[in-house]
């Protein structure tokens, strides 16, 4: 069971995604909230409309019991130095931010017990995904119980793979908008108008992520029901799908890629 009140360090974009999946998941109450900001944005501050306290003094802060570290990772050390000596001593510290390994930040927090988690900003839709990772058993159930219900979780073995889980869920949403604008602009060149090439690029794209949730069916198994032999799907596949020089390959560069720049950044 999730260990309440929570204190969440930083709502700037994950953190106010944050808040708003724990709303739509509804296993963290605002009341349940104690929020620190020093420009707290529109989630926030409705936060605190209905019941979170939002920057109170140190002394409310030493009653949180699960510790959310949301701040930009450069920023972490001084944030680390304003929290000193105001934590809950039994409390667990779960950390969103990328580049900052557990051991670094347990030898800052001792005795806090330390989770690593790599959400995406679905979160906040309540259908986010998240990698987690921790040595301590402790903070891995504490993480996994704060976004398990707002996220599809995965354990991660040990903490170089959070590069690896980076590159593929944490900057991978960006690879399928770049994905439905790329189709959008091809719809463009094929006479469509504009207004009917955005609602089909983009509803095609959804559709077609709501069908591979539901079913739980192979990617490839999908491909073949839609791919008919000599038909137009196929057609356009053998040009996505060059041997060398297709999509597959394009996409493991473009992951590998964010996966070098994610260890540069650790």
């Amino acid at each position: 069971m999730l260990a309440k009140p929570i204190l969440l360090v930083g709502a700037g974009a994950l953190g106010s995604a944050i808040l708003k999946g724990m709303r739509v998941a509804g296993h963290v109450t605002p009341e349940d909230l104690i929020i620190l900001d020093l420009t707290p944005g529109e989630e926030a501050q409705t936060y605190a409309g209905l019941g979170a306290r939002l920057n109170p003094g140190p002394d409310v802060w030493s009653e949180a019991w699960t510790v959310i570290l949301a701040v930009k990772p450069q920023s972490w050390r001084g944030a680390a130095q304003i929290l000193s000596g105001n934590l809950n001593k039994g409390a667990t510290l779960v950390s969103v931010m990328a580049g900052v390994r557990t051991d670094d930040l347990s030898a800052v927090f001792a005795p806090l017990s330390v989770a690593r988690v790599m959400p995406t900003t679905g979160v906040a839709t309540g259908k986010g995904v998240a990698s987690l990772f921790s040595s301590d058993g402790k903070a891995l159930q504490a993480a996994s119980d704060l976004f398990s219900p707002m996220a599809s979780t995965v354990v991660l073995d040990h903490e170089g793979l959070i590069d690896a889980a980076t590159a593929v869920s944490g900057s991978g949403p960006a690879y399928v908008y770049a994905f439905a604008s790329a189709l959008e602009s091809a719809g463009l060149a094929t006479g469509l108008t504009p207004a009917d090439a955005k609602t089909l690029a983009r509803a095609t794209l959804i559709s077609a992520s709501n069908l591979l949730d539901a079913t739980g069916e192979e990617p490839e198994d999908l491909i073949r029901k839609v791919a008919s032999p000599g038909g137009t799907t196929e057609a356009a596949l053998k040009v996505l799908r060059k041997d060398g020089h297709g999509l597959d390959e394009l996409i493991e560069a473009a992951v590998l890629a964010a996966q070098k720049r994610s260890q540069e950044l650790g």
